[in-house]
């Protein structure tokens, strides 16, 4: 790889630390993200929190494409690895530990810089949380074992009858959150959509820049192409095959990620490789949109179109004059 053009090292200064400041490279899977903010943080002596649902479980390496030992050598990557695949994690666990390391790099003055897919996980850091009651278990495993007898169909329904404006965000077959609406209406008499209206996710305690990444089309899905093949040649069966063995269940909520998934499927017969591979791709393919169009959704990202011809370090210095621009209004600002 092209090496970055020297210049001078960027640390925060007093005035800008008060405006609390973070930085957030987000877009859909296999864009790009990841390398170009390995640059961006060296030019800003800084550290990438990750910002993705699947890199927090341990042992799930090749399927989630955590940063190489390489990438991490170069710049220390935080938020992942936190939990094993058998123990829950949520958005409100992820900025709890979120926010404690933005304190840290704020006390040595550095610029906390996001990077991910998940874009509930950069929405509650960056907005907060609604006050909604807090899961109950028994609950939440009673609504699941109804899912599996009686069918999600039902259970959407009756989301219909209650919080129809909760059942009209969320596609019929989103188990777990249309169990959570069904679980909030349950705990407290109230609809989801009601808290979610009284916060709004209008808590903002940082001075954010979100900058986002994509590509065309086509180019995005050859690049999610070519990932695949590569996690297939790299040990993602054999990790999954690992996964299984140390009892990790396969309808956990871990394992049900993308390509786990579809392996544990073959392997348990229900389909040979070449329908694995197919099923990959076209999940991955539509999970992408999906995150584009959360994305999409957002007030405030700045797009930025990666050309075939772009290379990483050209895009990462579009990224880091649009974080100088924003740390010189903060510094007039303050």
């Amino acid at each position: 790889m092209m090496a970055m053009p020297t210049r001078a090292r960027h640390r925060l200064s007093d005035r800008q630390v008060r405006c609390k400041p973070v930085v957030v490279i987000l877009g859909p899977t296999a864009v790009g993200k990841s390398r170009v903010a390995v640059e961006v943080a060296k030019a800003f002596e800084t550290e990438v929190l990750t910002a993705d649902s699947r890199q927090v479980y341990r042992g799930m390496d090749i399927g989630t494409d955590k940063p190489s030992q390489e990438e991490r050598q170069e710049v220390p990557h935080r938020l992942i690895d936190l939990v094993n695949p058998d123990e829950p994690f949520n958005a409100g666990l992820y900025r709890g530990q979120a926010v404690d390391e933005m304190d840290r790099l704020y006390r040595d003055h550095r610029l906390p810089l996001v990077v991910g897919g998940t874009g509930l996980y950069v929405r509650t850091l960056l907005k907060g949380l609604c006050d909604a009651p807090p899961a109950d278990p028994m609950l939440r495993a009673a609504l699941r074992l109804e899912a599996k007898e009686q069918g999600l169909d039902r259970l959407y329904a009756r989301l219909i009858g209650v919080d129809p404006v909760s059942a009209a965000r969320l596609h019929p077959r989103d188990e777990s959150k249309v169990i959570r609406a069904l679980e909030v209406y349950q705990l407290s008499g109230r609809r989801m959509s009601e808290f979610q209206q009284e916060h709004a996710f209008a808590e903002r305690p940082f001075c954010s820049l979100i900058i986002g990444l994509n590509r065309d089309r086509d180019a995005l899905y050859r690049r999610i192409e070519e990932r695949i093949d590569w996690q297939l040649a790299h040990g993602l069966i054999e990790e999954t095959t690992h996964l299984l063995s140390l009892g990790y269940p396969r309808n956990s909520s871990a394992m049900k990620g993308l390509g786990y998934r579809q392996v544990a499927e073959h392997l348990a017969g229900e389909y040979d490789a070449a329908e694995m591979v197919r099923r990959f791709k076209r999940d991955t393919r539509h999970f992408s949109k999906r995150q584009m169009t959360w994305f999409r959704k957002e007030p405030g990202v700045q797009w930025l179109t990666i050309e075939h011809s772009d290379s990483v370090v050209d895009t990462a210095e579009l990224v880091i004059g649009q974080v100088e621009r924003f740390l010189l209004t903060l510094e007039g600002q303050a």
